[in-house]
């Protein structure tokens, strides 16, 4: 195109645009679209306010899941109502006016308006709402005025043939675009079905874990084989090669399938649970602080973190300390001289330790749980005792009381005069004479 034919083609624009804006139904249509959106929008507020559930939630309000998306969702009353009208009038103003060029312009912008509030409401990640606005708001918009046609059959026929495989341009923008869309769409809804489930209260801890698991995996199996259609794959071939790649993985991460079911089983048998304190059949300790379908995360008191695959807690002996009951009995060991005076000990060592304030005793406590000193055994050099207490928790990191209660133990015995006793030794020397000359 020469500068001339540019020049005629820009003039006959303009002259075009000019004597539209010259034209009364030009103004009938704005009057119109003017009148649709004010309208909608005043439809779309009075909506909202009869229906609480769809009405805008303050920005520090903390409400669930679904109430967060039924808001959300009427933030798109205002367009969709002016869609729904806009759709109406198109006919009637080509009907009335001969034309409704303005209508459908202005039915295009409201679509546009819906998308772009969808991904300012719904869509978190930066990233992938940037593709949405500048990829997905463009071929919206040329698939509306009819120009999408076009670009994909230019972008078909930017191919490359590879053996029996021909990948196009257009196939790896489809593959992008609609692997993005289900991509967000699968974290969208694990993560709202995820916190729907654990905010149901009737439910246990167990019976959430194992449900949010269940459909997470659901989920991204249904994207998986959604995105495997877009590419194009024969899923009835994937099945068959599936089924034969199965077998051969089923032998190599049967030790993964193995802790993968063990993590059902222990959200179901309800044998571990967080916050629990187990004691495994090798020695080791800790408060349980995940769950996963794989392994169970154990913290230490001294800060670490034991990864223990979920199989262990189903083919091996372990001790749930915590389970069923927070209350725990220890006992502290210590010993007297012979001479002392052994009832006025117990009664003084029981008053000591139940004055901890971590250590449960009252009238109120069945006898059984109440601070109780006993004599264990008749040693070489004294009496052995010993002290039996109940707790909440575990006796160690936070909750350390045995080394509290030795330190108490010996600071009564010293201020009431009890004597802790020490191996002696008597030497006797027989035969003194024995080897003299």
């Amino acid at each position: 195109m020469d500068l001339s034919t540019f020049k005629s083609t820009m003039l006959d624009a303009g002259q075009s645009a000019a004597d539209a804006l010259m034209m009364p139904s030009t103004y009938a249509q704005l009057a119109l679209v003017l009148v649709v959106f004010a309208i909608s929008f005043l439809l779309a507020r009075r909506l909202r306010h009869y229906l609480p559930l769809f009405a805008e939630l303050p920005t520090e309000a903390k409400a669930n899941p679904l109430r967060r998306l039924t808001g959300k969702v009427g933030n798109l009353f205002f367009p969709l109502l002016a869609i729904l009208a806009l759709s109406v009038f198109v006919e009637i103003s080509a009907q009335l006016l001969g034309q409704s060029w303005l209508v459908r312009t202005a039915l295009l912008v409201a679509m546009l308006l819906v998308f772009n509030a969808i991904i300012r409401d719904h869509v978190r990640s930066d990233f992938i709402a940037f593709v949405f606005r500048w990829v997905g708001l463009p071929l919206l918009f040329l698939h509306l005025v009819d120009g999408l046609g076009p670009l994909i059959e230019i972008l078909d026929a930017i191919s490359v043939t590879i053996g029996n495989i021909q990948v196009s341009a257009y196939g790896i923008v489809r593959v992008l675009l609609f692997g993005s869309v289900l991509f967000w769409l699968g974290r969208l809804s694990n993560s709202t079905g995820q916190e729907i489930i654990r905010r149901q209260e009737k439910l246990d801890f167990r019976t959430k874990e194992v449900a949010a698991k269940l459909l997470e995996v659901a989920i991204f199996l249904v994207i998986f084989l959604l995105l495997l259609q877009v590419m194009g794959i024969n899923l009835t071939a994937l099945a068959v090669f599936g089924g034969a790649l199965g077998v051969g993985l089923g032998f190599g991460l049967q030790a993964i399938a193995s802790n993968f079911i063990s993590g059902i089983i222990i959200l179901l048998d309800r044998s571990v649970s967080v916050d629990d304190y187990i004691e495994l059949a090798d020695g080791r300790t800790g408060i349980v602080r995940e769950l996963s379908l794989r392994s169970t995360t154990l913290e230490t008191f001294d800060g670490k973190d034991i990864m223990v695959p979920n199989e262990k807690f189903v083919t091996e002996t372990f001790t749930n300390w915590t389970h069923k009951n927070q209350k725990q009995r220890y006992r502290v060991d210590f010993s007297v001289a012979y001479r002392t005076d052994v009832r006025k000990l117990v009664e003084v060592i029981k008053e000591v330790v139940a004055s901890h304030p971590k250590v449960l005793s009252g009238e109120e406590l069945p006898i059984e749980e109440r601070p109780d000193c006993e004599i264990d055994s008749f040693g070489d050099s004294g009496i052995n005792m010993f002290v039996e207490f109940w707790m909440y928790g575990i006796d160690d990191g936070k909750n350390r009381v045995g080394g509290d209660l030795l330190l108490m133990i010996l600071e009564a015995m010293h201020e009431h005069g009890f004597e802790i006793p020490f191996p002696q030794r008597e030497v006797r020397v027989l035969n003194e004479g024995f080897g003299k000359p």
